[in-house]
């Protein structure tokens, strides 16, 4: 299993709208950047990810997971741009905020700390534990 990060804006689309997706999840739409897509492309079902409030919050405030395989984003008219399909797991306990990982010495590599604009970004094992362990989260 992999770990990812993606990003949404909460007051476009934010965690209690996944969660109000259910089981039935969202297509993870709207991508247009390249390695974002490629990322997508590597993801396999079971996946899970780290739900993350861009612009407004800056923070991860869930744990999403890969519900189906990249695919034709629907908004697109281009057949090149795919997306996967995600639906919520669980609220962390407690939301990790950019400014918290970035003060974080085991999150200096992290994608998220020195990449801040990409909106779907790989999270290492270690990273995803440190992750868990600032938000509480026991699994």
């Amino acid at each position: 299993m992999a770990y990812w990060l993606f990003k949404s804006e909460p007051d476009v689309f934010g965690w209690d709208d996944l969660v109000a997706k259910g089981e039935q999840g969202e297509e993870w739409d709207g991508v247009r950047n390249y390695q974002a897509r490629n990322m997508m492309r590597s993801m396999a079902v079971g996946d899970l990810g780290l739900f993350y409030h861009s612009n407004v919050g800056k923070e991860a405030v869930g744990i999403c997971q890969v519900i189906a395989l990249a695919h034709p984003d629907s908004t697109a008219a281009d057949p090149k741009w795919e997306c996967v399909d995600i639906k919520a797991v669980r609220k962390l306990p407690r939301a990790v905020s950019l400014e918290e990982a970035k003060a974080e010495p085991r999150l200096a590599e992290m994608v998220l700390v020195n990449n801040t604009r990409l909106s779907v970004q790989p999270v290492s094992d270690a990273e995803w534990s440190v992750i868990m362990e600032l938000s509480g989260d026991q699994g």
